[in-house]
């Protein structure tokens, strides 16, 4: 059975013929600084940080370049000794953020690469309390931001020791292919039957991660039978569809959509017209498909880059994801998982540089964006929030016509499934004071509290923020715990249902309200933003 030490200097300096004295058993206890526990395949040694086990870049599947692209993962290659994890695993293959946006300074987004950029990017990194075999801690499982095309768990925001220390848990986050990498839909091109899965190959990854979970965890003083995942944005996307993969049917058990739902996938049809524009920016003909294989993934990337690397996403009619995980109705696959939908209530501020926004430049915004309404829209909104920002006013009406209709329909459709488990909603009202407070209630800005990490930018320490991380921190660990977010520090939070539609609201003053946006949802379901005009 794989076991666990912990490796002080003392040893390291009289492995290396060093003589050193200790004074106390105290002092020798205090100068821990590695750990090593075994897994399937070999010993990893981590890192000591204060009361928290820090292992980062354990490999979970082999390099996907050469002849592994656009395959199913492989396993990672067994070691003998012990293999050193201290620092996070390559990113996927990507092109970098542009980093010239206050947005993008609060959430440090261009600084998610960590270890570096290559194909050899199936790693993990865990963090927990005890590497125990018996300790059956609660599992949180990661699955990064940046839609399918960037990103990387490597990233600050999604540092787990925060987490696992407040909690008594262990978090794990994962890197994997993304774009054309992990979403290039070959076989709608005739090619070989090897490459069946190409079109779904990111989404596989994750799945064997999830296997790496079941088989490795509890060398980590993890429970495999309590295993939460989660994601923000791109995240909850990909948890979105791990809940239709009859593949991840029973790695997980709990599972969390933070502004990220997703109702259904991309088709064979659609997939394949982006493949075939790939495949001709690269110079490869449809008969010698095989050819991709020889490329570097620079060649690749470059190619992406043109093609758009945002087209790409997984593709539905495989047997690795044979329906929409959402559509017409929640996935059988996932019936006996527990689900948490969330909005956060200005989350279309991302993408709008308009913080300083007046009275006339949003009716004009909204009147470009909703011909012919844009008055009675914003007279909607100003009789709820008579003070508020015109910025904030424009990025709410924009989430309430776009993406909070869905993640509402995902926890309905999830209520509604016969014989299925619960769903519970929650809406992020809580605006962050950084920047002058010009972001809002804005997308991204509960990561920081479901890891605990209120030191983050998004916070800044503060002790509204501490509170903030410390009610959404408790629901994450008690419902990862549990299958229920309930815990002393909320108020009681029913499940989700079409009566009522109670919701918690995570603010200053934390409540649930029974369905918060009545009016507008009643308005957006009569006016459906389908009529709009694209912006």
């Amino acid at each position: 059975m794989p076991g666990s030490w912990k490796a002080s200097r003392r040893d390291l300096l009289v492995g290396a013929g060093v003589s050193v004295v200790w004074f106390s058993p105290a002092a020798a206890a205090q100068d821990a600084i590695f750990v090593m526990t075994e897994i399937a395949s070999g010993k990893v040694q981590g890192l000591v940080d204060g009361p928290i086990l820090e292992f980062r870049g354990i490999p979970y599947g082999a390099p996907t370049g050469g002849r592994n692209r656009y395959m199913p993962p492989q396993a990672p290659a067994k070691w003998t000794g012990v293999r050193d994890c201290f620092a996070g695993g390559d990113a996927a293959p990507q092109e970098m953020s542009d980093f010239r946006s206050d947005y993008f300074a609060i959430t440090q987004w261009d600084r998610k690469l960590g270890g570096g950029m290559s194909e050899d990017c199936l790693s993990l990194d865990v963090w927990t309390p005890s590497v125990d075999r018996s300790a059956k801690k609660a599992v949180l499982v990661s699955f990064h931001g940046g839609g399918f095309y960037g990103g990387s768990g490597n990233a600050q925001l999604y540092e787990g020791k925060f987490l696992a220390l407040f909690g008594d848990v262990v978090v794990v986050t994962v890197n994997h292919r993304l774009s054309s990498f992990g979403y290039l839909n070959l076989e709608g091109l005739g090619a070989p039957d090897r490459f069946k899965y190409a079109g779904v190959a990111g989404m596989l990854d994750l799945v064997a991660a999830l296997r790496w979970v079941r088989e490795n965890i509890e060398s980590f003083g993890g429970d495999p039978s309590r295993v939460m995942i989660f994601g923000d944005s791109g995240g909850g996307s990909k948890t979105s569809v791990m809940m239709g993969m009859p593949g991840a049917a029973g790695l997980f058990h709990r599972a969390a959509v933070q502004s990220g739902s997703l109702l259904r996938l991309q088709s064979q049809a659609a997939a394949t017209a982006i493949a075939r524009d790939t495949l001709n920016h690269l110079g490869i003909a449809a008969s010698n498909i095989s050819d991709i294989q020889k490329l570097s993934w620079k060649q690749i990337l470059a190619a992406q880059s043109v093609v758009g690397s945002k087209r790409f996403g997984p593709v539905v009619g495989t047997d690795a994801i044979p329906e929409h995980p959402f559509d017409p109705t929640a996935s059988k696959y996932s019936a006996n998982v527990p689900l948490i939908v969330s909005t956060c209530l200005e989350d279309m501020g991302i993408g709008a540089p308009d913080y300083d926004l007046d009275e006339a430049g949003l009716l004009s915004h909204l009147e470009q964006r909703f011909p012919k309404r844009g008055a009675e829209i914003l007279a909607l909104y100003r009789r709820r929030s008579p003070g508020a920002r015109p910025f904030f006013i424009q990025a709410q009406a924009v989430t309430d016509a776009t993406s909070r209709p869905v993640a509402e329909t995902q926890a309905l459709r999830k209520a509604a499934l016969p014989g299925g488990a619960p769903a519970w909603m929650y809406e992020w009202d809580w605006r962050t004071p950084a920047y002058g407070g010009e972001f809002g209630a804005v997308h991204g800005g509960d990561i920081p509290a479901s890891f605990h990490s209120y030191r983050d930018a998004f916070f800044a320490g503060g002790a509204s923020g501490k509170l903030m991380a410390d009610r959404l921190a408790s629901a994450w660990v008690a419902f990862a715990k549990t299958g229920d977010p309930n815990c002393p520090i909320l108020p009681h939070w029913p499940a989700f249902e079409p009566v009522h539609r109670a919701t918690m609201i995570f603010d200053d003053d934390t409540r649930v309200e029974d369905d918060p946006r009545g009016e507008i949802r009643a308005y957006w379901e009569a006016h459906p933003a389908s009529a709009a005009v694209a912006g």
